[in-house]
């Protein structure tokens, strides 16, 4: 009888061992295989929160199958404490696999509420964007002046919610002056700058910077990216250039960043520079003389005078032969990339083509041409 016995206990623990294997292993299936979710969202984990909470709001939102079987995987894989706070962009069909260590990696929040400080060319502006998880782009919530009379309620409340990311994001041909001066009103950041940077050393980018970063660290950042793309662009320029130190191929390249804001033609307006400089013509570009009277400090807000175009300053290329002493502006990489990779072409001259690009052309009578038509649609646009 004992035997029968024992032998029918063996049985039943061997049927409860493979119950429980394939209980096992169908919860490993369940946490591995693609979850329930079908548009992506945004999870937001608040400073102090658990596990047991999260996947609680997980479940709510339709994106776990279910919250016991996503707490144990945690546990078993032992990420349980290492939770982390933040907005974290959860993707459609995520397995509760990719969710914990999504959740549980560390690093800036993936999604949310994004604060960015727009330092322009002509003005600064402070950006509130909102990120749709399920179409992956950002909704503008706000957007006003740094030194506006009146701030949108959005951007005071967000503005130290712990998962709220911050951006500089610096336009191309930005003066150094104009990056230091609009670095004071962002109330985000902290310390001053003592020294304004050489002009055209302060790369155009955007730049990821957290609430309390010190200016100078950031203009730091600025200046060292522009030193490496410089290095690398002469490194591997073209030979034969007009020029002979990078500080004089990023001169050019700050006057291409203020001749053209078309990227297609950045190549040949460099062009058209560099065949003046090897036939010993001067430049005669306005940029440069504008930057001579205003030395980088705002917009000039009017035409140039005559007396202007005449007089002898070291900027005034239609008096000077060759290049001004410093960059106009800082150039971003593409018209870094055009002064030491120009086109090959003939052309000795341009104008505005009435499309926000340029006409060409290799000779006078051309050019000649073209400033005809340039006139036609100026005045066509003055009578409308």
């Amino acid at each position: 009888m004992w035997r029968n016995i024992a032998s029918t206990a063996l049985s039943l623990l061997v049927l409860l061992l493979v119950v429980v294997g394939g209980l096992v292993a169908w919860g490993q299936r369940q946490y591995s295989q693609p979850g329930p979710l079908e548009v992506a969202i945004c999870l937001r984990v608040e400073p102090g929160s658990n596990f047991n909470r999260v996947s609680q709001d997980l479940a709510s939102d339709g994106a776990i199958s279910s919250a016991a079987l996503f707490r144990m995987g945690a546990d078993y894989s032992g990420k349980a404490q290492s939770l982390k706070a933040g907005s974290f962009l959860v993707p459609e069909n995520a397995s509760m696999r990719d969710i914990v260590d999504i959740i549980t990696r560390g690093g800036a929040s993936t999604c949310g509420t994004e604060i960015v400080y727009r330092i322009g060319v002509t003005a600064s502006e402070v950006q509130v964007r909102e990120l749709d998880p399920a179409t992956q782009r950002f909704i503008t919530r706000a957007e006003f002046a740094p030194d506006a009379a009146e701030i949108p309620a959005d951007y005071l409340r967000l503005r130290d919610q712990i998962d709220t990311r911050y951006r500089i994001a610096v336009a191309e041909g930005a003066t150094s002056w104009q990056i230091v001066e609009a670095l004071k009103g962002a109330d985000f950041l902290a310390g001053t700058v003592d020294t304004l940077p050489p002009e055209g050393l302060l790369a155009p980018d955007s730049y990821e910077v957290r609430p309390g970063d010190d200016r100078a660290d950031v203009i730091e950042r600025m200046r060292s990216k522009q030193e490496t793309r410089l290095a690398e662009a002469w490194a591997n320029r073209d030979d034969d250039l007009p020029y002979a130190t990078p500080q004089e191929a990023l001169i050019m390249a700050s006057i291409i960043e203020k001749e053209t804001g078309v990227a297609e033609e950045r190549r040949t307006v460099a062009s058209v520079f560099i065949n003046r400089l090897r036939r010993g013509m001067r430049l005669q570009t306005d940029p440069t003389v504008i930057y001579g009277i205003t030395k980088g400090q705002g917009s000039l807000g009017r035409g140039l005078r005559q007396s202007e175009l005449r007089s002898e300053t070291p900027y005034n290329t239609y008096v000077i032969t060759g290049l001004p002493p410093t960059p106009i502006a800082n150039p971003g990489l593409e018209s870094i990339e055009a002064a030491v990779h120009p086109a090959n072409t003939d052309y000795i001259f341009f104008v505005a083509d009435g499309s926000g690009g340029h006409a060409f052309a290799a000779t006078l009578e051309e050019h000649n041409r073209n400033v005809a038509k340039w006139r036609a649609i100026e005045t066509e646009r003055s009578n409308q």
